[in-house]
């Protein structure tokens, strides 16, 4: 019998250069690449959000046209919830879980490589919009019947229908990977209990992310059946309900404000110990209150329609929901000043964000749960006064506990510290600035002023606040360039940092800085929660176990670069283009050709060697 060979090329064996951030599958280097790219589109969303404080600081200002404002705030909020917050979260996710479970990578290491390259697939379909005939219009929910083809017949939408789509592949890639690694890569004695607060955040988050993304897809699915074969499923003169199109949004969109919270709130738990010179606070409860917080975030969707008539009985469920979903948040808020405490605190630059965190995120919870009632929420709803919310829990919230990572966690990323002194000046400047730009907020929201509109007229009288919003966003811009001064220079100069700048608690400060290739050269035994600082104070050695000895590196294990999750992704986004314009001859030639590049890649990858035969390892 003739057995059949099939050829695959050979893995790139130690790349270099660009080659080998492309072709890399190191959760680190992939961890780099999510943060940057996400702080690059956090930029332009920053700049998309000046566009609509300039248009708004003055009344009946004509500084863009009331399609590019459509545009523009659509933009804005896709780009900061889709592009920035969830990947900088996914960012932490890729370099700092293996770390934080005494792992050497995560469980699909080309998996996690494809995750990343189609999320920047998904973001390039959704921002090139912007050169290619006009960017979606209709906000980032996306309400029917507005987004249908007989109000919307531009490519706008359809671009942002398969940007979703393909960011929905990135996520699920991504959730999965991180739940199989936690579950299954756990370094010997760390059972569930004894994990890391952030690591525990990072699992509820995943497998919201499973189970929240379908929900999405399968309404943009309908929506693009809609406009590209005119199908019916939310064209009211067809006998369709658009309140469809709410209810499977908001499914997905209430559990999506937990899936970028979350992970700010594992960041917070890790800070507070550190430099509260305490341990966590309730511990079991701490991680109790998310996998509450992740059970009944699917309760609450409808607080967001409580003013579409769906009747008594229904508003009551969901005011009863909405309320009592405050409760285990403010469980964990409790607990972090519980373990602050009689602690002995060192407000640096860390720190400060944490507490800043708290601080804001306090108001943003207080102002939703005024949304629980259905009668305020009838005042309250479609006007600033939801701006304001959102923005206090979205920047106040998650994007202040992003940076408090950046300056905690940069020292174990680059080796060298964070400038400190600019760091609490950059600080105070965001802390001071995004109140600044969020809070008057409230104030124009309770006088009427209706959210997404163009502009407005000075006799209404929302001219003082919202002048005072614009000048708080060109503010928090300035402090946002001081972020990025920082980082360019610590990185250039920064002082040197060891493994263990902060007498860190958990076992990435246990390892160099930055980590080495393999991550840990003897795999350690964990013995509690905290585990490196019990290592420290009882003066107890990490016993090596089966995976590598430290004196032979060559006997650890890593796979090696490959360079099909890089071309799989590029398919995905070939293919995404060519739906847009199916209906031309080219555009049907791009999405097969796009499927096909896919379809190869993936088996390709399939059949990949875990190593090439002459590299030793």
């Amino acid at each position: 019998m003739t057995s059949i060979s099939i050829p695959v090329p050979a893995r790139p064996v130690h790349p270099t250069g660009l080659w080998g951030w492309i072709t890399t599958i190191d959760h680190k280097r992939i961890g780099i690449l999510y943060g940057v790219t996400a702080f690059i589109f956090f930029l332009s969303g920053g700049l998309e959000a000046l566009y609509i404080r300039a248009q708004l600081a003055r009344p009946e200002q004509a500084l863009v046209s009331p399609e590019v404002y459509n545009q523009l705030f659509t933009m804005h909020a896709t780009t900061m919830i889709f592009l920035a917050i969830m990947p900088m979260g996914a960012a932490f996710f890729n370099y700092l879980i293996p770390l934080q479970i005494g792992a050497r990578d995560v469980a699909f290491p080309r998996l996690n490589a494809f995750s990343y390259w189609t999320f920047l697939s998904g973001a390039l379909v959704l921002k090139l919009s912007w050169f290619l005939g006009g960017a979606p219009n209709a906000g980032w929910f996306g309400y029917a019947p507005i987004t249908g083809i007989q109000y919307n017949p531009g490519h706008g939408i359809d671009f942002w229908i398969m940007s979703l789509q393909v960011l929905g592949i990135a996520s699920l890639a991504a959730a999965f990977n991180f739940i199989v690694t936690i579950i299954n890569l756990r370094a010997p004695g760390m059972s569930l209990m004894r994990m890391p607060l952030f690591t525990w955040m990072t699992l509820i988050t995943s497998f919201l992310l499973v189970l929240a993304f379908p929900v999405i897809t399968v309404a943009l699915i309908e929506l693009m059946f809609d406009r590209f074969f005119g199908m019916n499923f939310f064209v009211p003169a067809a006998g369709a309900n658009p309140l469809l199109w709410q209810h499977l949004f908001w499914v997905f969109g209430h559990p999506e404000v937990y899936i970028l919270i979350l992970p700010a709130m594992g960041i917070v738990s890790e800070i507070i110990p550190t430099f509260s010179r305490k341990p966590l606070f309730g511990y079991p409860v701490v991680v109790l209150s998310g996998v509450v917080i992740g059970f009944m975030g699917w309760m609450v969707w409808s607080h967001h329609m409580f003013t579409v008539g769906l009747g008594p009985i229904a508003n009551s469920v969901f005011a009863i929901t909405t309320m009592a979903i405050a409760i285990p948040t403010g469980v964990k808020i409790f607990n972090w000043m519980g373990t602050m405490w009689k602690g002995s605190i060192e407000f640096n630059t860390p720190m400060l964000f944490a507490v800043g965190f708290i601080w804001t995120f306090i108001i943003g919870g207080l102002s939703g749960v005024m949304h629980s009632s259905a009668a305020s929420d009838a005042q309250q709803q479609d006007t600033y006064f939801i701006v304001a919310h959102l923005h206090y829990v979205l920047f106040g919230g998650s994007i202040m506990a992003l940076l408090a990572g950046v300056y905690y966690w940069f020292p174990k990323v680059t080796g060298k510290f964070m400038n400190d002194a600019l760091g609490k000046v950059n600080f105070w400047l965001v802390f001071i600035s995004m109140n600044i730009t969020f809070f008057p907020m409230h104030f124009t929201g309770l006088e009427g002023m209706p959210r997404r509109i163009y502009t407005y007229e000075s006799e209404m009288g929302w001219d003082l606040w919202n002048l005072v919003s614009s000048i708080g966003a060109f503010a928090l811009a300035f402090s946002i360039l001081v972020f990025m001064v920082n980082v360019i220079q610590s990185s250039r100069k920064g002082e040197k940092a060891g493994g263990d700048p902060w007498d860190g608690r958990t076992l990435e400060w246990s390892i160099s800085s930055p980590p080495p290739e393999y991550n840990f050269a003897q795999i350690p035994n964990v013995h509690g929660i905290d585990t490196f600082w019990i290592q420290k104070r009882d003066g107890i050695p990490a016993v090596p176990v089966a995976g590598g000895s430290g004196e032979e590196e060559h006997s650890i294990h890593l796979p090696q670069p490959s360079y099909w999750p890089f071309l799989a992704s590029l398919g995905l986004f070939i293919a995404a283009y060519g739906l847009i314009y199916f209906q031309s001859v080219v555009g049907l030639a791009a999405a097969s050709i796009g499927a096909m590049l896919t379809m190869v890649s993936i088996y390709s990858w399939s059949f990949e060697p875990v190593n090439d035969p002459e590299e030793e390892h």
